[in-house]
């Protein structure tokens, strides 16, 4: 990692076991937050800035594909990666057409290609960051720039 902030991961997955294993695994390069339903990881992104979102697909109430669907509008900025035991290739249509998922990942997972694809998620969050913040500074200098020729027009 460039920076000296650990990135923030939500991985949300109804095994509990899986929990403990992937944050007892990632918890040195990441600050690993854990939640067993797609309620609890709601209630986690509504208190904290989530960076990364990492969720198993088949859990009981609601897909991992459905929870990125449907926290897509409210949260918007944090990458998504969709970890799943099962291949199936409609899992993996829907997760990028609805879920906007960044990667899809198979369990179990690979401890350096999971490293990996967290370090490239969260190069590509601070990216869209970066591009968020220069557009705004490039509408308020338009902004600016055409108030003043306004008042030259006017003078």
């Amino acid at each position: 990692m460039k920076t000296e902030v650990k990135p923030t991961v939500l991985y949300v997955d109804d095994e509990q076991n899986n929990l403990l294993s992937f944050k007892a695994t990632f918890r040195r390069q990441f600050n690993i937050l854990t939640a067993e339903s797609a309620v609890e990881a709601r209630r986690i992104l509504s208190g904290q800035s989530v960076h990364i979102l990492i969720s198993d697909q088949r859990m009981p109430q609601m897909t991992g594909i459905e929870f990125f669907a449907s926290i897509l509008e409210e949260y918007p900025d944090p990458i998504r990666i969709l970890l799943t035991g099962y291949a199936d290739i409609q899992a993996v249509i829907d997760a990028i057409n609805l879920g906007q998922v960044f990667r899809y990942c198979t369990k179990p997972w690979n401890e350096g290609e999971i490293t990996r694809h967290l370090e490239e998620a969260y190069e590509l969050y601070e990216l869209r960051a970066q591009n968020k913040e220069l557009t705004e500074q490039l509408v308020d200098n338009n902004t600016k720039m055409e108030f003043l020729l306004r008042q030259q027009l006017l003078s």
